[in-house]
């Protein structure tokens, strides 16, 4: 496993605006995750390690375009139509078999290899056969409907480059060249637990005064959704050294280590110093809402990922600010959510200086034009919104009042939810 840079998260004083604090965080991650071979048919998702580059021209020769008859363009009657015999037939696969001849005709189909030499295709609806002979109308450009070798890929072109995640567009790109394998960065190894004696197991009696635990098992899937191998550590009690042992145990074999809650500075809070005392830890006091400081830090060669409480700020800071990180990790480039500007259908009141992420959806108004339309509920704990809402309206620093109307940014939840 690879290491991170010593003290890589720590950074700045003060309230930090997000933008400046996600570039250096990103200009400081490095990947952690080593490189494995896999079959093409376990590679989706997945980060490629090396650049794939071609070995060959896609298609491999050049072909016809339609189902119809392959001629040489200078045997062809410029102001009238020309009568040829048809001497032969290529089909997908099956190429002529020999030198065509000036003077000739064949019979093609589509994808076929073009014989060589011939170099225009007649469409089979243009074309009038005539016994052993068809005739052929004139004014076809020359070239038509023939497709050339490397007309998609050419021979050493990089058709997906490293850093990428996989997408089934790419699994099909490298299928094209002929591959069967392909080297990618191993999975993330992400160890995830709760802490707190109100924090209660799904499917178990929930005394007075605890929770379920919603934040865990939100988290977790968001994980998996990102290709992560995910390990449940489950509920851990609030004291420092049984946390201190989970955090220890499991540094040895994960990449990552990342926890909801208990990382405030109030005296129930344990996980805080549980990492202080196994590594160092760093509150990222970003000028965001939802989401309260993030707390980065590490644990051994474990990266640390603090999030809030609240089930919504864990969500959100999750998918705003860790998403970036552990796509970095794990070898991905250049990973940006989906931002597209539409009007809002709400007036919107906030502080400047602060970035805000408002629950909504993607409708239409009477003129059939997108609107964003607000959720009810703005609190940070009612979790029903997240599951309600289509995606985030992003609401920049500059921005003290909204008027319905008024466009800003629209990142849709299809876009972060899923690699």
């Amino acid at each position: 496993m690879a290491q991170l840079k010593d003290d890589c998260f720590a950074f700045g004083d003060g309230l930090i605006p997000f933008e400046d604090a996600m570039r250096d965080l990103m200009g400081r991650l490095d990947t952690v995750t080593e490189v494995e071979v896999v079959p093409i048919t376990e590679a989706t998702s997945r980060v490629l390690a090396s650049d794939i580059v071609s070995t060959r021209n896609v298609p491999p020769h050049d072909n016809s375009a339609v189902d119809g008859y392959a001629v040489f363009f200078d045997d062809l009657n410029a102001a009238a139509d020309t009568r040829l015999p048809v001497t032969g037939r290529v089909a997908a696969g099956h190429p002529l078999g020999r030198a065509a001849v000036r003077g000739e005709t064949v019979r093609i189909f589509t994808g076929a290899p073009m014989p060589d030499g011939m170099d225009t295709v007649f469409m089979e609806e243009d074309a009038s056969p005539d016994g052993d002979h068809v005739v052929l109308p004139h004014g076809l450009k020359h070239g038509a409907n023939r497709r050339f070798a490397g007309e998609d890929i050419k021979i050493g072109d990089v058709i997906v480059p490293a850093g990428t995640r996989l997408r089934p567009q790419d699994i099909g790109l490298a299928a094209s060249i002929g591959l069967d394998h392909i080297r990618v960065q191993t999975r993330l190894r992400v160890a995830v637990f709760s802490t707190g004696d109100e924090v209660c197991e799904p499917g178990t009696d929930a005394p007075e005064g605890c929770i379920y635990d919603a934040n865990r098992f939100a988290v977790m899937s968001l994980l998996k959704g990102l290709g992560a191998q995910v390990t449940d550590l489950g509920i851990l009690p609030d004291d420092e050294d049984t946390i201190a042992d989970a955090l220890q145990a499991a540094e040895a074999t994960h990449d990552v280590l990342m926890t909801s809650g208990g990382v405030s500075a109030g005296e129930e809070d344990h996980v805080k110093a549980a990492v202080g005392r196994l590594g160092n830890i760093h509150f990222w006091r970003l000028a965001i809402k939802p989401g309260r400081p993030i707390a980065l830090g590490q644990v051994g060669d474990a990266a640390f990922i603090g999030l809030p409480g609240n089930p919504v700020a864990a969500m959100v800071t999750f998918l705003m600010i860790a998403q970036p990180m552990l796509r970095r990790l794990n070898g991905e480039l250049g990973y940006a959510p989906v931002r597209v500007p539409v009007a809002v259908g709400f007036d919107y009141k906030k502080k400047t200086g602060r970035r805000e992420w408002v629950r909504v959806c993607y409708e239409y108004d009477a003129d059939g034009s997108p609107v964003l339309a607000k959720h009810h509920s703005s609190g940070a704990g009612i979790l029903t919104s997240m599951a309600a809402a289509d995606g985030l309206a992003e609401i920049s620093e500059d921005i003290k009042r909204l008027a319905a109307g008024e466009v800003v940014t629209y990142i849709p939840f299809s876009g972060l939810l899923t690699t």
